[in-house]
């Protein structure tokens, strides 16, 4: 019995140092959180043209963890192709936010979630009056924009059966169709309509009672890291009691 016990013991002990140092421990050590960003994921994180600086959503909270950990921040740029792969070879601890999927998360781990997404439909604000949900524009002669091979042009011939579907090829953009009178909506997740809300003050949201395909969004990181991810949980969980996430929310998303 006292051999089988040792031989756990020595086992346990074995996997531990096999897995090694946290990234908890090894950012404290070297004093820098290196984040994966996107940057063209606006509001949550894009580059300001002007100053060539990253802003946005998530560009706020990463500092914010950064400061409470008492180490800088090194932006790590990278795209949505290799953000996991990223994340899997330690180019970067953590990555700014990305929707939750089950394809990802059977090979990353991710944070609890802070803010969830949902798809709503752009209109001309002259016409708020005559579009006041989602069964007004699934009629027939109603034209809906879509950007060629994003998520939105398989949602809009779910929701919009009746309408007519127009898709269009980046770099133009569907909410442009709209702009032109060339469509009567389009459809994005709430995070990109408020931001093209307060660029353009003659489009609109329609008024609904609440979006579709909703989605959670969270950090990216190592799923095997449990000491990192829990960290990274609480202090996820402490912010949203202190008010943090709601205030965030509301200055870059417009609700809390």
């Amino acid at each position: 019995m006292k051999k089988i016990i040792l031989l756990s013991i020595l086992t346990l002990s074995f996997i531990l140092n096999s897995y090694g140092e946290s990234r908890l421990d090894k950012i404290k050590q070297s004093g820098v959180l290196k984040v994966g960003v996107t940057g063209d994921f606006n509001p949550m994180n894009f580059i300001n043209p002007k100053t060539k600086a990253y802003e946005g959503f998530d560009i706020e909270m990463v500092k914010a963890l950064a400061a409470d950990m008492n180490v800088e921040v090194e932006f790590v740029k990278t795209d949505w192709k290799t953000l996991i792969n990223g994340v899997l070879a330690g180019k970067y601890d953590i990555t700014c936010s990305a929707s939750l999927n089950p394809k990802r998360a059977l090979v990353a781990g991710y944070t609890n979630s802070y803010i969830e997404v949902k798809t709503v439909p752009i209109i001309l604000k002259k016409n708020s009056t005559k579009f006041n949900g989602w069964d007004d524009l699934n009629k027939s002669g109603m034209k809906i924009a879509t950007t060629l091979g994003t998520v939105f042009e398989e949602e809009a011939k779910r929701y919009f059966p009746n309408s007519k579907k127009v898709s269009v090829e980046s770099p133009a953009r569907d909410y442009q169709e709209v702009l032109a009178g060339r469509a009567d909506a389009s459809i994005t997740s709430n995070v990109e309509a408020f931001s093209l809300i307060k660029k353009y003050n003659n489009l609109s949201v329609v008024g609904i009672k609440e979006g579709k395909n909703r989605k959670p969004l969270a950090m990216l990181v190592d799923r095997a890291d449990q000491e990192w991810i829990n960290f990274l949980n609480h202090w996820i969980q402490f912010k949203e009691a202190q008010g943090y996430f709601s205030e965030l929310r509301l200055k870059w998303i417009g609700e809390k």
